[in-house]
């Protein structure tokens, strides 16, 4: 499908809507779909995104904002046809190749009227690219717009329904607002939420994004990292009975073990079939994880940091330590310790972390766990984050099937 998304700017310039314009771009072209971006201003480098720099498209341009200036005032200059007719004659050759368009608060905001006019000019024609609104802010909703906004065209087209258009907004209060401005049922106004991007905000590893991927760790509800190699000192034993039970509170948690075998000892190895053999019978082996298994490779330390990130809590059940410097990159990260209640552990870990016996009923552990992350807000809405408001997601569940129904339409 060929689709163009449109907008005053594009990234790099820095905004909320050039951001979510430039990672919807991207998820469009990894989706196999061919992407044009048509902006005032900007130069986005996206892999796989065409980009058309038309200048009266930005809402800074110099015949945009002296028109602006009259316009804001009530009047409508006799430039402002002449205006929309030279933004449609640019826009008419791009947009009439194109299979759907989507117009980022073209249709809601004044910043550039004439594009908006241009645009309903445009896209009213027979045969025209399917129109797709998407409005983050509306103009006539807004108490500091008011004194720019006026009866009549231009102004109207930001009130009034394009009968031809998809209307979609990103909230939920934006659809009742839009659904009384234009007087339509909210039902015909799709909500699709801006999302988060956890491999660009935490500027993570490829091979961290690849592990994460692989073995679906945002999809962990929660994610326990255990951050140690595999030798029986570590009671990995303890983390996967403790990991069964707590599935019956958290039927989608999960555990990150990373380490390698321990290097000195012949007996590691026999360990580690222990440990996945009783992962076998606890039926775990969805959800707990050794990324010994996955790589025979040192696995650098930045990718550990990063498991620091994704994970909800460090669970380091641990029979002895030297240190334990776990604890002390938990505490940096940020994520609640559950570890041993050993010397080494405690010394570090004070009145901040939550402890059990090595020994400890695994029962008891994951109630433990349970009994802190359940009521926590910072969990919760961590959780909440992952299920719902990553951009992956989001697309998955909302971008495309919207624009496989937006193709299929006939007005």
């Amino acid at each position: 499908m060929k689709v163009a998304l449109l907008h005053y700017s594009a990234p790099p310039v820095v905004g909320g809507v050039e951001s979510v314009i430039g990672k919807h771009a991207q998820l469009l072209a990894a989706d196999g779909h061919e992407v044009s971006i048509l902006a005032g201003r900007g130069s986005p480098k996206e892999a796989g995104v065409q980009f058309h720099h038309l200048p009266l498209l930005d809402s800074r341009h110099p015949d945009v904002l002296r028109v602006k200036a009259d316009l804001d005032q009530g009047t409508v200059p006799g430039e402002f046809e002449a205006l929309q007719e030279r933004i449609a004659a640019q826009l008419q050759p791009i947009l009439d190749g194109m299979d759907v368009i989507i117009a980022h608060n073209v249709g809601s905001l004044h910043k550039n009227l004439a594009l908006t006019a241009a645009l309903h000019q445009v896209t009213s024609q027979a045969n025209a690219a399917k129109l797709i609104l998407w409005h983050h802010d509306l103009a006539w909703t807004t108490p500091r717009y008011r004194r720019d906004l006026h009866d009549g065209p231009p102004w109207d087209w930001l009130c009034q329904d394009w009968p031809w258009a998809t209307q979609v907004v990103v909230s939920e209060m934006r659809q009742q607002e839009l659904a009384d401005l234009l007087g339509i049922p909210p039902e015909r106004i799709e909500v699709i939420p801006n999302g988060v991007d956890p491999a660009r905000f935490f500027k993570l590893e490829p091979a961290t994004m690849a592990f994460a991927t692989h073995l679906e760790l945002l999809k962990a509800e929660p994610l326990l990292l255990l951050p140690v190699r595999i030798t029986p000192r570590k009671n990995i034993e303890l983390a996967l009975h403790t990991l069964a039970f707590l599935k019956g509170s958290f039927p989608r948690a999960a555990l990150l073990v990373t380490g390698p075998l321990g290097p000195h000892n012949p007996a590691n190895t026999q360990y580690f079939s222990t440990l996945l053999d009783l992962r076998a019978r606890l039926g775990l082996a969805p959800c707990a994880h050794f990324l010994a298994e996955h790589s025979q490779e040192y696995i650098p330390d930045e990718v550990i940091s990063d498991c620091y990130r994704l994970a909800d809590a460090l669970f380091l059940p641990s029979r002895e330590e030297g240190f334990g410097i776990p604890v002390l990159e938990a505490g940096l990260s940020g994520i609640p310790v559950f570890c041993a209640d050993i010397d080494p552990l405690r010394r570090l870990g004070g009145n901040d972390a939550f402890y059990f016996s090595p020994d400890a009923d695994p029962s008891g552990v994951a109630s433990l766990i349970a009994g802190v992350l359940g009521p926590s807000p910072v969990y919760q809405l961590r959780s909440r984050v992952r299920s719902t408001f990553l951009w992956e997601r989001i697309y998955a569940g909302q971008i495309a099937p919207l624009l496989e129904q937006v193709r299929r339409q006939r007005w």
